[in-house]
């Protein structure tokens, strides 16, 4: 069960009985799955990626990282793990994605699916924010 104690409680009081609440938590572990998926999908491709990640002596509000890579695992509702930027590297302790673009179907008359064009991480320790990574600059 991935709700706390207070949240099952609260569960129950709305009348959901105990495979009610199992599902939903079941469901919680499915929907963070999906994302991690979907912020792998994001990261794979060769760089540039760009962010409005806060650094130490940039004079822009907006990154640009040659590099990044990042290694996620779930459990239940966490969604965590590790990014990989240029050389260095920050813990992940969350992630969604915030917008999708259509991407373009094989020359197979494949459909076009969704993708991911805008990320957001919570970042641990040295960074202890949220931050937005892009493809495009412009999307950010």
């Amino acid at each position: 069960m991935h709700f706390d104690a207070r949240t099952q409680r609260a569960l129950r009081e709305a009348w959901l009985d105990a495979d009610a609440i199992a599902a939903a938590s079941d469901r919680v572990a499915e929907l963070v799955d999906e994302d991690a998926d979907r912020l792998r999908e994001f990261f794979e491709p060769a760089g540039p990626y760009h962010s409005d990640m806060e650094m130490a002596h940039s004079a822009t509000d907006r990154q640009e990282h040659a590099t990044a890579d990042v290694d996620l695992f779930t459990h239940g509702s966490d969604l965590r793990g590790y990014l990989s930027l240029d050389g260095w590297g920050v813990p992940v302790e969350g992630g969604r994605v915030l917008r999708t673009a259509e991407a373009e179907g094989d020359d197979e008359g494949e459909d076009t699916r969704e993708t991911p064009a805008l990320v957001e991480l919570s970042l641990g320790a040295t960074v202890h924010d949220r931050v937005r990574f892009a493809r495009d600059s412009n999307e950010l």
